[in-house]
């Protein structure tokens, strides 16, 4: 009886001892979330890295890493095309473009597709099936429509579901600079705005830069001004980088000549390639804070979102 006594106390202590080996994960509502691209010195994808391999700092101190995925996660894909009238002649590329993208997408993923210049529109439901997704995108595209890119990101923001827990990703092509409000009941957004919203929301942007190719804008003035102006009337708003690099995206801009669907290519194995990895929040302070992600091996970088805003008590 004795014995047995001590083997049923020795059990209940070996159990005891195992179950704090499992990492907690409070869930995707209370711990940061982390989706990180790790390339080589060719910018090649690095894929086989495991959870050692990652450090991660919350306003520059360590922090156990709770969670760590390297497989696809599901995407909540929102693809806002520009439809200004400097994109006149770059619609073919677009549409082709768009259908890799689409056709590229994995049986978990799901996607919407928006447009914007003399409006800003985008399709009512998340889909997977390619020619629903194709058939939403533009057919024409107004001469003389502006660019309201910032309220476009800032719209598409505003259009996921909240019942969804997966990753939500908005990806922009734009060839032209923000040409804020058109009209009186059009609310102003800047950069600022549009990178705070998807810091606070958990959203990460992707953007691709195009040179125009439609009507050339001959009205540009003289003097340095205005031939610095005339210089860089055909590119892309410079924004669109800081942004997807603050919430960790990407960023590529396509010159004449370059493939747009194998750069649209590229941002879906991107996103099919990435580490999800998840630590508890240090302070419950409901406060902005910097989140640095470190690989251990020499010549790898990793890119990943460069703040968060901490959950209160």
């Amino acid at each position: 009886m004795t014995r047995f006594l001590i083997l049923f106390a020795l059990a209940l202590s070996l159990s005891g001892m195992a179950e704090p080996q499992q990492p907690v994960f409070r869930g995707a509502s209370d711990a940061v979330r982390i989706f990180a691209t790790v390339t080589d010195g060719d910018g090649r994808l690095v894929t086989t890295l495991t959870q050692g391999d990652f450090e991660v700092r919350d306003d520059g101190r360590p922090q156990p890493i709770t969670l760590f995925d390297n497989s696809p996660q599901p995407i909540r894909l929102i693809v806002m095309l520009d439809v200004s009238g400097s994109m006149e002649g770059n619609l073919p590329l677009l549409r082709a473009a768009a259908d890799q993208l689409f056709r590229r997408l994995l049986p978990h993923d799901a996607a919407r597709v928006g447009s914007f210049g003399h409006d800003v529109t985008i399709s009512p439901d998340f889909t997977r099936d390619a020619a629903a997704l194709g058939a939403t995108l533009p057919a024409h595209i107004a001469p003389d429509a502006p660019t309201p890119l910032w309220r476009a990101i800032d719209e598409a923001i505003s259009a996921f579901d909240d019942g969804s827990d997966a990753r939500r990703v908005v990806l922009v092509l734009s060839d032209g600079k923000d040409g804020g409000p058109t009209g009186f009941r059009q609310r102003f957004v800047s950069q600022v705005q549009v990178i705070e919203r998807a810091r606070d929301e958990d959203v990460m942007i992707y953007a691709v830069g195009m040179r125009s190719r439609g009507r050339a804008n001959a009205r540009q003035g003289v003097g340095p001004g205005g031939l610095q102006a005339m210089m860089t009337a055909d590119l892309p708003d410079p924004g669109l980088a800081r942004v997807a690099e603050e919430t960790g995206g990407g960023y590529a801009e396509i010159r004449f000549g370059q493939d747009l669907g194998a750069a649209f290519a590229q941002i879906a194995d991107e996103l099919h390639s990435q580490y999800l990895i998840g630590f508890a929040p240090p302070k419950r302070d409901g406060k902005v804070h910097r989140v640095e992600l470190r690989v251990s091996q020499r010549g790898l970088k990793p890119r990943a979102r460069r703040t968060y805003v901490a959950p209160e008590n």
